[in-house]
């Protein structure tokens, strides 16, 4: 006999399993957890709850996405508040990328929510308040511009032939101009 070569019988191999025998026997007891009724269950019942579920958690992730703007708009503010109030190239870029950041996201609210598209989804609530979010973040940018003098707010800023606005300080009762 050679190396690594079984015996073969007459009837073939010598170990063998016959899969053609279509038997339902039920003489073998059921494993623990094992329950045979989910088994009968319709399957359009099952195809219905795991479709419930996926759109259940599309609506959650699409909420989700819908408040991340929140957590931009604390940290971009408290990075504003710490630039101060002078001009200077931190505060600058600071304020240009909470301007940039919202305007980019409003841009694609489409693809934000593309995965969580779904005819059992209602989506116009989460857009809105992603959208809305966005424009705060947006409204924080032009303030901090306003608070840094870089928006042109008088006529005087748009014609250089007009002297400059002057400022009004109110102090105890009367009015200095300054």
């Amino acid at each position: 006999m050679e190396k690594g070569k079984g015996v073969m019988g007459s009837g073939g191999r010598r170990w063998g399993v016959d899969f053609s025998d279509n038997s339902t026997s039920r003489d073998i007891p059921d494993p623990p957890g094992f329950c045979r009724t989910s088994l009968d269950q319709d399957d359009s019942t099952l195809s219905r709850q795991k479709k419930d579920a996926e759109s259940n958690w599309k609506a959650q992730k699409a909420w989700e996405v819908a408040q991340a703007p929140m957590k931009n708009l604390l940290m971009m503010g408290f990075m504003m508040w710490m630039a101060g109030s002078t001009v200077h190239l931190f505060s600058i870029g600071i304020t240009f990328s909470a301007l940039w950041q919202p305007i980019s996201a409003l841009q694609s609210v489409g693809k934000m929510f593309e995965p969580y598209k779904d005819n059992k989804v209602e989506l116009l609530g989460p857009k809105l308040l992603f959208i809305a979010l966005n424009l705060g973040g947006l409204a924080l940018g032009v303030w901090k511009l306003n608070a840094l003098g870089l928006l042109p707010t008088h006529t005087s800023d748009w014609v250089s032939s007009l002297a400059p606005a002057q400022e009004v300080e109110f102090s105890g009762g009367g009015v200095n101009l300054g």
